[in-house]
């Protein structure tokens, strides 16, 4: 039908509000139309969001229905505020004010400040971290670096879920959290942070948010000027707001329903920071009268992708999976997913390198392909193949592997052992090289199991842990190296790194290529344990991490590799399995039977009617798809016949003559134009699927009830090879007739 993106990166400005809606499908044009009362978008990976609710919003600027400065559209990232402003701008409708919470509630914060409170706004923290050290200082805590980082972020977590520092005990074993530290001590640290700040008058980004809110509540007139700036408000990636950010809109809102909501719960990956679905999920029951649209059409994806991921939804579990969405791809077929496992991860990362090398030679560009991993620490290992292979690559979200605070630091312990080892009691008990490196390394804090939990801690923990393999692997490769000569290894992996790498194929966590997309995707280290990840516990927990994979598969366009290794080291013991996801998708692992709730899935529109739109919706039909390619059908023609006009066909000709024959005689009788008895497509539709039953008739386009009434049993009775009688009694004859399509 169209694609999700605009075709040029400077397109013309529509001439006309109904030029915006030129191009949108049919579910989008209802987004883009729907512009009163409460509006939920559920869309898809890849179904081309941000398109629909940009083209609402300048639908309703050129169309004069909105002011560009009452509307306010609120996302979670700069780049993706920044993005939604330029599309609009392209679209005829600059002026309409685009940003994430926390930008917008600082405008306001800083606009009122004076007013609702007086004198100047606090200063604003740009890191807490500082503090919230003093603060563990006061209360004789003692937090290393990446504990610092752990229990900075929990202060975080507490406060978007509006967690008071005495109760954040009982909420972290409410939500089944694994808190860094001991729950009582880092409630202490909490409290102590909180006076710091008083005491400094200084303020941290959360607190905008929460001052934000106390302003709107306590002060009416306030609140009042905010809503009559801001009338209209549309909220993207829905799924991941926090309470508190809920609670900031509601306030914007005060008791109008000007609301339009866009996300997909099948996509929230960020729980552990506070997000949470409910806010999507129940806004039907909040808003009654609400439309809502869904999005199933991907034009990211192949439908070799597409299967994939609605595959591994289709196993899911919980609230989420029960509103999922099944996509239907609208690209052409492209290769099939390549499942491979490998006898361990360093053949694993060579493996990767040599297929990326293979599609870059065939022209795929190097920006074109990622490398996705679950943590951070997995990186390494594949910098360095690719690096080998003579493939330039770029880290996202993450440091180089070398540039880590951690392994800057054990790489100069590393060397002043290399250099003074012999004086290093450290070292004493040291046998070979590995042993020498975990001596150096546990003076760090590592040690041979990992910490509980995620976080920084964790993080840090992988990158030594790396640091420990590389040894054991260079020791089995190079028998009898000193540690002098791992330190050089290390230098030199190091420098191999420092070549430009901005044109190169990305390596990334699966959190961190959120909102990405690439025509290839490798997604790897996929063995339990990894995938979901080892202290992902809960059933809650489980399922998120199922909805990273899903994240993972849906950036790929087109060529999309999932691998697995049995053993860490060559030589190992292969005691790895491949990712339980993977079940029943992969060859050869058996079928599970998927989950799938009556009307999942399909795409369309609901519309909202008080009370009863909850009791009573009304049923929507799936998109056609085209029965030979899967292709989404949107011309009329090829609806009937349920396949596109040049895919193959298996028409009886024998049979459509028959029936064109039948339907002449018809008209013939009736007077009226063959075409009012049955089109061509109607007939070549029957001539294609020649229907036995009354049931397999009535399916298909074109033959509704009064048709099926009047013409149902001479149909079946040609389609079965009887011969119909005329009013003479005689074999009912005409002379073919062959109508034009109307």
């Amino acid at each position: 039908m169209t694609a999700a993106t605009d075709s040029s990166l400077f397109p013309p400005v529509p001439d006309s509000a109904d030029g915006v809606l030129d191009g949108l499908d049919p579910e989008q044009r209802e987004v883009a139309t729907a512009l009163h009362g409460p509006v939920c978008v559920l869309a898809g990976a890849g179904t081309g969001k941000t398109r629909a609710i940009t083209h609402r919003i300048a639908y309703g600027v050129r169309a004069g229905i909105l002011q560009p400065a009452s509307v306010l559209a609120v996302t979670f990232t700069a780049r993706a505020a920044g993005e939604m402003r330029g599309r609009l701008r392209q679209l005829g409708a600059g002026g309409v004010q685009a940003r994430t919470f926390h930008s917008a509630a600082l405008r306001q914060l800083q606009f009122f400040w004076p007013k609702a409170v007086g004198g100047e706004v606090p200063r604003l923290l740009e890191r807490k971290v500082q503090l919230v050290s003093e603060a563990a200082a006061r209360c004789r805590v003692r937090l290393d670096r990446n504990e610092l980082r752990d229990v900075t972020a929990e202060i975080e977590w507490s406060k978007v879920t509006q967690t008071v520092p005495a109760d954040y005990p009982a909420a972290v074993a409410k939500a089944a959290r694994e808190a860094p530290r001991d729950p009582a001590e880092i409630g202490q640290i909490y409290g102590t942070y909180e006076q710091l700040k008083r005491d400094r008058g200084a303020i941290d980004f959360e607190d905008v948010l929460l001052l934000t809110v106390g302003v709107l509540q306590d002060r009416h007139d306030i609140a009042e000027q905010v809503r009559a700036q801001y009338q209209h408000f549309v909220v993207d990636e829905y799924q991941d707001v926090s309470p508190l950010q809920q609670r900031l809109l509601e306030l914007w809102l005060g008791d109008r329903d000007s609301l339009c909501v866009v996300g997909d719960a099948s996509q929230t990956i960020y729980s552990f920071t506070g997000a949470t679905p409910d806010h999507l999920l129940n806004f039907r029951t909040r808003h009654p009268n609400a439309t809502v649209v869904k999005l199933v059409r991907d034009y990211r994806s192949s439908p070799q992708v597409v299967h994939l991921a609605n595959g591994l939804l289709s196993q899911a579990k919980g609230r989420a999976a029960e509103h999922r969405l099944e996509l239907v791809s609208q690209r052409a077929a492209g290769p099939e997913p390549v499942y491979t496992e490998y006898a361990d991860e360093p053949a694993e990362a060579e493996g990767t390198a040599r297929r990326i090398r293979d599609l870059i030679a065939s022209g795929v560009p190097a920006s074109e392909i990622a490398v996705l991993f679950r943590v951070n620490a997995q990186s390494e290992v594949y910098e360095q193949a690719l690096a080998d292979a003579g493939v330039p690559y770029q880290l996202r979200g993450a440091e180089r592997f070398f540039e880590r605070p951690e392994v800057r630091e054990a790489g100069i312990k590393l060397r002043g052992a290399a250099r003074f080892g012999a004086n290093d009691t450290l070292l004493d008990d040291a046998v070979d090289l590995p042993s020498e490196v975990r001596a150096v390394l546990s003076d760090m804090g590592w040690t041979g199991e990992p910490p509980a939990g995620s976080g920084a801690a964790r993080d840090r923990w992988e990158s030594l842990a790396a640091l420990v393999r590389l040894a054991e692997d260079f020791a089995g490769a190079r028998p009898g190296a000193s540690l002098a000569d791992l330190v050089a290894e290390l230098d030199e992996r190091a420098n191999t790194q420092h070549a430009p790498t901005v044109e190169g194929v990305t390596l990334a966590s699966l959190h961190a290529a959120k909102g990405l997309e690439w025509d290839a995707v490798f997604l790897v280290g996929l063995t339990d344990g990894m995938m979901p990840i080892t202290y992902a516990r809960t059933d809650e927990q489980i399922e998120e991490e199922r909805r990273l994979l899903y994240v993972g598969v849906t950036r790929a366009r087109q060529h999309l590799g999932l691998s697995w290794s049995l053993a860490r080291s060559p030589g190992g013991r292969a005691s790895r399995s491949a990712s339980r996801f993977l079940r029943g998708l992969r060859p050869g692992s058996g079928a599970v039977a998927g989950r799938r709730r009556p009307g999942a899935g399909t795409g369309g529109v609901e519309r909202g009617d008080g009370a009863a739109a909850v009791a009573k919706r009304p049923a929507h039909r799936r998109p056609a798809r085209c029965r030979v390619c899967n292709r989404t059908l949107t011309d009329a023609g090829e609806m009937k016949l349920m396949r596109c006009e040049d895919c193959p066909s298996e028409l009886d000709e024998a049979l459509y003559e028959r029936l064109c024959e039948w339907r002449a005689e018809q008209a013939a009788r009736s007077r009226q134009p063959a075409y009012c008895v049955f089109t061509d497509k109607t007939l070549m539709a029957i001539a294609e699927a020649v229907p036995g039953t009354e049931s397999e008739l009535a399916v298909i386009s074109g033959v509704g009830r009064r048709k099926f009434d009047r013409y149902g049993s001479d149909v079946l009775a040609i389609c079965a090879g009887e011969e119909l009688m005329g009013a003479s009694g005689d074999p009912s004859e005409g002379p073919a007739e062959n109508s034009s399509e109307k």
